[in-house]
């Protein structure tokens, strides 16, 4: 094993020793009482089967067949959760012919990030993580279960059902993915037409009809977002089968391998011999492996913030600073859009999950001893691939060379020696930049502040022709105190015409930006937020700002004691006062954390946690 590596996980360990063992006492002692449909009355436990079959009923009233939970994000505007439509009966035939039963236990809400960029909707994003997690323990919250199916895909909606499948650890919990659509219009072309819009070069109906041919089908976005770091972090933490992050929706081999996550399900509750609750799989080393495989695959920036709050869920505190320190030992093994041409379904075919992760393993690079749902043999067994022969879901050795270097490397030849996400520190503040889709030429902006306090602002100075030169431009009062911390994605394809015209062009702000960004550099997630009188706030037009990503440094070039003696910027939330949701959201919005603790309610590891088992 990597000795970095190792440091970096006893650290973690040692960090969270108190944490994370209150919470392994706490879901032990939950999972002590055996099947937790036998400690409710007979009223309680009529209620939680009255609308089912005579069969189901007669096997619930007994405590020897196992009960699934089933949870899902299905919603059929949204072309990543569709598919789920068909997967409750899929799940309970599969569970029925396993011997036990299966119940849909709960829906939770699923919003687009693609629907509402740019829209007062996105307001609401990074809040519907605490409220999926929420949604799902309220699901769970029955004393019906025995184990639990998580279905969800995107960029909140993964991460919420892991907290709060976390915060009933005692319950084994398998994830299980409806994967991407297949290839439509390459995101190279789709990106160009963006751009030609921004520019006033092609009108609405190209920019409509793009689009269009890009998200054309069921299934999730196929370029390397949050959506699709969601599926890659589940296989790589263990909680999916092999291979089955990114095979297309209604396949043959999709509908296989989702009665084959039933079937595992219903095998490892307290009521067999392999027990395996999801609070045992995620532990320290599991959450290095997902930063790994983050960094190995240029991830989505938005888990800098996800894998925190998902790991105190678990007791376990990471910092901005493990990220940092595995960046810089991981190299970069593909090029996916945003870091590349290729789409996911062409890292598939390249290749995969089951070559990166046996990359990884072989240049000790992640935990191979670590538990998954499989149970023994640990990430190993994670270097095969599913396939069907006769009909039957078999796995075989995954690929032992890529099938196409281009997308997908090997550790002794990577696209980069080191990460995809860096984190930058100075006197603005502490931040994240993703680099793996920025051409070394424009890592390193040092050029004069252009301070907005909207998207629109922007957006208006852009089309005005305001923005014909160098600058950084500086978003404020972005954080999820402010207006809920919402993506800039945005700004994108302004940003990346006044790039290409040749302007030294930067981004910095305390808010969000897509998974799918990249090309510009940007440093996000600034905290402390300006709102709570972080450094960000005191910048000034003119003021010249320094983003090294390559240093790691973000900073303002001024007199320290003019620095010192400036005031915060007073927020003009004039836009946002009627927001779609702030009402609502108000008390979250007082009392939330700041990015680098997660940006939730949660405020102890393992102790105070969204959802409390």
């Amino acid at each position: 094993m990597n000795v970095k590596l190792g440091e970096v996980t006893e650290r973690i360990a040692r960090r969270s020793r108190s944490s994370r063992e209150d919470y392994l006492s706490r879901i032990r002692a939950a999972g002590s009482k055996g099947p937790h449909r036998g400690v409710l009355s007979c009223g309680n436990l009529a209620h939680g089967f009255a609308a089912c079959g005579d069969e189901d009923k007669h096997d619930l009233k007994g405590e020897e067949k196992a009960n699934v939970a089933i949870v899902s994000s299905y919603n059929d505007m949204l072309s990543a959760h569709q598919p789920f439509e068909r997967f409750p009966e899929i799940i309970k035939d599969a569970v029925r012919d396993a011997g036990g039963v299966a119940q849909f236990a709960g829906g939770v809400p699923a919003m687009c990030d693609g629907v509402t960029q740019g829209q007062p909707g996105m307001e609401l994003s990074l809040f519907s993580r605490d409220t999926i997690a929420l949604s799902t323990a309220v699901a769970l919250s029955h004393n019906m279960f025995d184990a639990a199916l998580c279905l969800g895909v995107c960029d909140k909606i993964v991460p919420g059902l892991m907290m709060a499948a976390l915060s009933f650890g005692h319950l084994p919990t398998v994830f299980v993915p409806a994967g991407p659509m297949t290839s439509g219009l390459p995101n190279e072309e789709k990106a160009r037409v963006r751009q030609l819009f921004a520019e006033g070069k092609v009108g609405r109906d190209a920019l409509m009809e793009a689009e269009s041919q890009s998200y054309h089908g069921k299934g999730t976005c196929t370029f390397y977002g949050t959506a699709n770091s969601n599926q890659m972090l589940m296989e790589i933490m263990g909680l999916h089968l092999p291979g089955s992050s990114f095979v297309n929706p209604e396949t043959p081999l999709r509908d296989a391998l989702t009665r084959a996550a039933a079937k595992r399900a219903t095998e490892i509750t307290a009521l067999g011999n392999d027990y395996t609750p999801i609070g045992e799989v995620i532990d320290e080393r599991a959450v290095v492996n997902g930063i790994v495989g983050l960094m190995a695959t240029g991830g989505s920036t938005n888990h800098t913030i996800h894998l925190v709050a998902m790991a105190r869920c678990a007791g376990i505190e990471i910092t901005w600073d493990d990220f940092a320190d595995l960046s810089e030992i991981v190299p970069l093994l593909t090029r996916i859009y945003p870091n590349g041409q290729a789409d996911v379904n062409h890292f598939h075919a390249a290749g995969g999950m089951a070559f990166l992760i046996a990359q990884l393993l072989d240049a000790g690079l992640l935990h191979a001893d670590v538990r998954t749902i499989l149970g023994d043999g640990g990430l190993e067994r994670y270097r095969s691939e599913p396939l069907l022969e006769e009909g039957k879901l078999r796995w075989r050795d995954g690929a032992s060379e890529s099938l196409d270097p281009t997308i997908l490397t090997t550790v002794a030849a990577p696209f980069s020696s080191n990460g995809g996400v860096k984190l930058l520190t100075g006197n603005l503040g502490r931040s994240v930049i993703k680099i793996s889709a920025v051409k070394p030429e424009h890592r390193l902006v040092e050029a004069p502040a252009l301070i907005f306090t909207s998207q629109q602002a922007f957006l208006d100075a852009f089309k005005a022709g305001e923005l014909n030169r160098d600058f950084v431009a500086v978003l404020q009062f972005q954080g999820p105190k402010a207006n809920g911390m919402p993506e800039l994605h945005k700004l994108t394809p302004s940003l990346g015409v006044l790039q290409d015209l040749g302007y030294k062009v930067a981004l910095v702000t305390d808010g969000r930006m897509s998974g799918a960004s990249g090309k510009v550099p940007a440093a996000i997630h600034v905290t402390p937020e300006c709102l709570d009188g972080g450094p960000l706030a005191r910048l000034r037009d003119g003021d010249v700002v320094r983003l090294d990503a390559e240093k790691g440094e973000l900073q303002v070039e001024i007199d320290a004691d003019v620095w010192t003696a400036r005031s915060c910027a007073e927020p003009d939330l004039s836009e946002h006062e009627f927001g779609m949701g702030r009402d609502l959201f108000a008390v979250f919005r007082q009392s939330v954390n700041g990015a680098e603790q997660g940006a939730t309610l949660l405020k102890d590891p393992g102790n105070e946690t969204v959802a409390a088992a």
